[in-house]
């Protein structure tokens, strides 16, 4: 399989191996993936499917040798999303993926508070600069306030390829906090249902009638007041590193809208330190690890280790 995007269409490529020889095209493209969805994209959308050059029906019979070529339709940018010519630290790039470092106080996304200088409007930017017709797809969010890792899928079908393999848990992330008191035990599960707050638009909540949600922690040393604690999540439910610490009692540093104190640090102390996924055209995993952001970095510096 290979990749020959261009500004203008997003393009993947096949040769058709001697065990794939009668199969139909529609038979081929759903074993690589591509929906339905997207095939009714590319017939109305402007897209093509080529065998060795020609234009083919999704019932044409495959012949061993034979190069299956599907040009996905241009994408439109993201409407109403501004494009700025804003920062952005870029871990990794390629064709397909970004992986990006998001500093604290900067949204994913714009919102009704801050409808401007968010990561989505520095990437329009980034792909206007760079002639890339895509719209922003964040296949990892961060809030506002938390720092660290977020992957980006630059094509429509890309997103979707991840999102199936977010469902299966193949996108792994790890998060650095600190947290208010001393969590009793070093290591646990914290599995606890979350909802929406009925009395705020914001703020979740522990609820029986809630999503399943479930966090792995890790303490990684015990401060005067507080500790400092790994968190891998299994599920990607709004809030959820912030709800459960704070159901355990152990709110986050600097998280006042789950009951931490802002005295130590002005942010919730949430970091995203590593992220992992498996690369559906390069075949195979990639991890990228990101060191704590300066405020964090001193706000341990500043308190005694027990």
């Amino acid at each position: 399989m290979s990749n020959n995007s261009s500004k203008q269409h997003f393009t993947l490529s096949w040769r058709v191996e001697k065990g794939q020889s009668g199969k139909l095209l529609r038979e081929f493209l759903s074993g690589r993936d591509i929906s339905k969805r997207a095939l009714t994209a590319i017939k109305f959308g402007g897209g093509r499917i080529l065998v060795n050059g020609i234009e083919a029906t999704v019932r044409y019979s495959l012949h061993e040798g034979d190069q299956v070529e599907v040009h996905f339709p241009p994408e439109a940018g993201s409407e109403g999303l501004k494009a700025e010519r804003l920062p952005l630290s870029i871990k990794y790039e390629d064709d397909y993926v970004m992986v990006l470092v998001k500093p604290p106080y900067m949204n994913t996304i714009p919102s009704r508070e801050h409808p401007e200088g968010s990561l989505a409007n520095a990437l329009a930017g980034y792909y206007q600069e760079k002639g890339l017709l895509s719209t922003v797809h964040v296949v990892t969010r961060l809030d506002r306030d938390t720092s660290g890792l977020l992957l980006i899928a630059k094509h429509r079908h890309v997103h979707h390829l991840f999102s199936e393999q977010q469902k299966a848990g193949g996108v792994k992330r790890t998060y650095d906090a600190v947290a208010e008191g001393s969590i009793s035990c070093e290591s646990g599960r914290i599995e606890a249902p979350i909802g929406r707050n009925p009395d705020s638009i914001i703020e979740r909540e522990v609820r029986e009638d809630g999503q399943y949600a479930c966090t792995l922690y890790q303490v990684m040393g015990y401060y005067d007041g507080y500790c400092h604690v790994k968190l891998r999540l299994l599920t990607g439910r709004t809030h959820q590193i912030r709800v459960h610490l704070s159901h355990l009692g152990h709110p986050l540093a600097g998280d006042d809208l789950y009951g931490g104190s802002r005295q130590a640090i002005l942010r919730q102390a949430l970091h995203c330190s590593q992220l992992t996924f498996y690369h559906p055209f390069l075949e195979k995993e990639l991890t990228f690890s990101e060191p704590l952001p300066e405020d964090m970095k001193k706000l341990l510096a500043s308190i005694k280790r027990l």
